[in-house]
Order: structure tokens, then C-alpha cells, then sequence
């Protein structure tokens, strides 16, 4: 079988000087991506061969001592190895050039980085050929926007992500014969969906972190799963803007009533309340309702800003008009 040459860099989509963690965050993302078991009719076709090349891609650039003769020889980086596939070289085979099969040299290290495993012959050696250890998997990272009342009140909400199970083929070790397994591709695990139900602590504000236990990255080799941390996103209100712990909204009144002064109802997150305008009031003036706004940490709430908005009526009678010219002369006096 031809080997023909591929650029690496180009398969992972990755700088020639990137580094190995972002090598393998590429990969793992691409693998999962073009999982054969992920798509249908000829997309399929198209995935596996993807899915080839993304993993020979790897073989190479995560191997340091493969990765420097590959950046110096380029396609004949193989040639300058004095490369020779075997006979029974085929789809899914890998080859060592080390002359005891039994040691695998780099490349067990390779096995080490990515799925936790030893050398062969170690204590716990499996069908794959290699010891093993368990491995937690990694932490998760994502957002989930809630209303403001949610933030208030607290609640539970339904969402709905993309996660792993553990690859029933190999256990999650992603390897099989020293060959990456066909079902995960290498990876441990099967991606999926799955539903959970998030509770919102009461009080929770913006770019709080809610925490959900054993819900984020499959484990490795047996390993317990990752945690998932959720960052809170506060939803705009068409009301109320938030400062912190603090609310502020507008409350709009009528001239006569912020000359004279009057008490109104205005909206605040427990519900409508009577506040008392001072006369003389003026826009852009606010007024503060302490104790109004949002939950505090260890107790406490903030407080609730009315910024007066003096609303000029277009729909003025004519005594109504004749009293605001009256208003105007003895003003001009």
C-alpha cells in the first residue's frame, strides 16, 4: 500500500509551531467531528476517510522524534526514517520501528499522553496490550443565560449538551490491539446528548459559577467524569437594568406631578409598590428604594434606583392648555 503524503499541520488545522496540548485539543475535536458513527450515506464515506487522515495526522505530530523528521523532510520524512511498510500493513494498523514489538518506544508515550496507559506487561494489562490506570475526566466549561426572576427567586432549568459516554469497544482506553479503536477512534468515548435539570441557587448573579458534579468529560480507563461549570449569563429585562446587586428602572410622571409632588405605583422585582414623588422633582433624578434590588451574598439585598422621567401629555384639552398659557405669563412676570 502507497503511503501517501498528507500535510499534517493542514489535516489537525493547526500552526507548524503549535504546541502539543494544542495538537491534541485539535485532534480530539476533529475526531469527534468526523466520527463515522455520527453520519450517514455518503457524508459516511466522506467521514471515514476524514477520519483516517486526522488520525495518521496525529500518529505523527503528537511523536516528537516523528514530528521533527516530518518538519524536516516533508513528504519524504518516511524515506529519510528508511521507512518500510510491512506486508500486512492495512486500515487501522500502526507501525513501530522499534525491533521488539514488545517495546513500543515513543509511541507508548504517545498512548501514555492521550489515554493513561502504561507499558505492556504492566499490572491490569488488557486485551489492549497495556497497563492501565484510571484517569477523571476534564472539567467542562459553558454558559447558560437565565431571567432576571430566576436570579431572584432561584428555579430549576432544563438544558440540553453535547457529552461522551465510555466507549463500550475498548473501554474507554481508545486503543485495541495497539491500534486505535474503530468505534471511539481513539478518543474513549461516544459522543452524544443528553438532557439535564440545572438548579439556579437563589441570588445567583451575573458571571456566577454553578458547579454540576460528575457532568463534564468522560473519565479514562474507569476514571470518574469531570465536573461541569455553567457561568451565568443574565437575560436583559425590558424593565429593569442591574448594577451589581443594585436595580434601576424608570418611573414616569406627569408635570404637574413633579411640581407638586404625588405618590405613584412603580414596578420592582417583588412586585408593585406606592412611592411618595417629592415636589419639585426633576428628569433624571433618582430615587432610591433601599432593600429592593438583588440578593447579596451572605445576606442582604441591594437596592432598587427610580430614574424620574417627566412625561409631557399630547393629548392636552383646551382648559388644559389654557391653564399651562396661564402658567407660561405668570412665569414671564
Amino acid at each position: 500500500m502507497a503511503v501517501q503524503y498528507q500535510d499534517y499541520y493542514q489535516v489537525l488545522g493547526v500552526k507548524r509551531e503549535a504546541t502539543a496540548q494544542e495538537i491534541k485539543a485539535a485532534y480530539r475535536k476533529l475526531a469527534r467531528q468526523w466520527h463515522p458513527d455520527l453520519h450517514t450515506g455518503k457524508k459516511k464515506e466522506e467521514a471515514e476517510e476524514k477520519f483516517k487522515q486526522i488520525n495518521e495526522a496525529y500518529e505523527v505530530l503528537s511523536d516528537e522524534e516523528k514530528r521533527s523528521k516530518y518538519d524536516r523532510l516533508g513528504k519524504n520524512w518516511r524515506n529519510g526514517d528508511n521507512f518500510t511498510p510491512p506486508p500486512d500493513w492495512g486500515e487501522g494498523s500502526f507501525y513501530y520501528t522499534s525491533g521488539d514489538p514488545g517495546d513500543l518506544g515513543g509511541f507508548s508515550e504517545f498512548f501514555e499522553t492521550l489515554f493513561g496507559t502504561g507499558r505492556r506487561g504492566a499490572a491490569g494489562a488488557d486485551r489492549s496490550g497495556f497497563g492501565t490506570r484510571p484517569m477523571r475526566g476534564q472539567d467542562i466549561e459553558s454558559e447558560i443565560e437565565i431571567s432576571l426572576e430566576e436570579a431572584y427567586h432561584g428555579g430549576t432549568r432544563s438544558i440540553s449538551l453535547s457529552s461522551g459516554r465510555t466507549c463500550s469497544e475498548c473501554g474507554g482506553r481508545g486503543i485495541i490491539d495497539r491500534s486505535f479503536c474503530s468505534r471511539c477512534g481513539g478518543t474513549g468515548s461516544i459522543p452524544e446528548r443528553k438532557n439535564l435539570d440545572v438548579k439556579i441557587p437563589a441570588g445567583v448573579s451575573e458571571g456566577s459559577i454553578i458547579r454540576l458534579k460528575n457532568q463534564g468529560g468522560e473519565g479514562y480507563a474507569g476514571g470518574s467524569r469531570g465536573d461541569l461549570h455553567l457561568k451565568v449569563r443574565l437575560a436583559p429585562h425590558p424593565i429593569f437594568s442591574v448594577k451589581g446587586h443594585d436595580l434601576e428602572s424608570q418611573i414616569t410622571i406627569r408635570p404637574e406631578q413633579a411640581v407638586l409632588g404625588d405618590k405613584v405605583s412603580a414596578a420592582t422585582i417583588d412586585g408593585s409598590v406606592n412611592v411618595n414623588i417629592p415636589p419639585g422633582s426633576h428628569s433624571g433624578q433618582k430615587m432610591r428604594l433601599k432593600g429592593k434590588g438583588m440578593p447579596k451574598k451572605g445576606g442582604g439585598r441591594g437596592d432598587h434606583y427610580l430614574l424620574i422621567n417627566i412625561d409631557i401629555p399630547r393629548d392636552l384639552s383646551e382648559e388644559e392648555k389654557k391653564l399651562y398659557a396661564s402658567l407660561m405669563d405668570l412665569r414671564r412676570k
